[in-house]
């Protein structure tokens, strides 16, 4: 499946069935449905963009009530969309698909950014565009504060015209759905829950066969696990695409340790 082809919204409904094996996910499509039903007659009559974006972030986020989950920021259910959908509450990449495919049912053009910290929306506003801020109401972003949001995880640095321009590109919806899945990961690996961080990396590897980061966390947490031949596997492999990486060494001692090395990589 070409990446443009995946759809974002039922895509992240069958991460939450991984962990919900008996998930009917029409309720949910229906949900969206009447929400863009409820919306529908109100955008239909609005011509400018932003103005559409504003009726359906106000009927999302305040008269629907969905909101970030500011106290248990990491809970998985932040991130599984079934969960978002019923308790109205999650991270920001979750409430950016719920905000994208209400927009989407209603002929806005919103599509999501894989901004660093917090994933955001944006949307096209003649040469330019509106950034909006899915995990506070959609509250729209101007370009210093964006600047200053990258800084934080670019060594306190702002990007220049350039780089932000490189940040704010709106992104597919596979790096979407497996920004997902690392947020998944990062919480799994942290609670020691390696058969579900397994899982995440799994799927990683199923929507980016060869992805090496998902290769080494996948046999990271196949060796927590005792299952010596996937990691094995995974770890070789991991060594062959990336010798020179920072983990590298340590991989290869890890490797050593657990008697599961046969050869050095290269």
């Amino acid at each position: 499946m070409a990446p443009a082809a995946l759809p974002l919204f039922e895509a992240a409904l069958l991460v939450a069935r991984d962990e919900y094996p008996g998930l009917d996910v029409h309720p949910f499509a229906a949900r969206m449905q009447a929400h863009a039903a409820h919306l529908r007659v109100e955008v239909d009559a609005i011509d400018a963009g932003p103005l559409k974006m504003q009726a359906i972030n106000r009927h999302l986020f305040e008269e629907v009530g969905y909101t970030g989950d500011q106290s248990h920021y990491y809970d998985p259910r932040n991130s599984y969309l079934s969960d978002v959908i019923e308790r109205r509450l999650g991270n920001p990449i979750s409430l950016a698909i719920v905000q994208y495919e209400v927009a989407r049912r209603l002929g806005v053009a919103l599509a999501g950014i894989s901004f660093p910290g917090h994933f955001l929306v944006r949307l096209p506003v003649g040469d330019g565009m509106l950034v909006m801020d899915p995990f506070n109401g959609g509250r729209p972003l101007d370009i210093d504060e964006l600047r200053l949001r990258a800084a934080a995880h670019l060594g306190g640095i702002p990007p220049d015209d350039d780089a932000l321009a490189a940040l704010l590109r709106p992104a597919t919806a596979r790096a979407t759905v497996m920004r997902v899945l690392r947020n998944l990961h990062a919480g799994y690996r942290e609670a020691g829950d390696w058969a579900r961080a397994a899982r995440c990396a799994d799927r990683l590897l199923t929507l980016h066969p060869g992805t090496c980061d998902a290769l080494r966390d996948r046999g990271l947490a196949y060796l927590a696990l005792g299952h010596v031949p996937g990691a094995r596997e995974d770890l070789t492999r991991y060594l062959q695409a990336a010798p020179e990486a920072e983990d590298a060494d340590v991989i290869r001692e890890r490797l050593v340790e657990a008697g599961l090395r046969r050869h050095r990589a290269h």
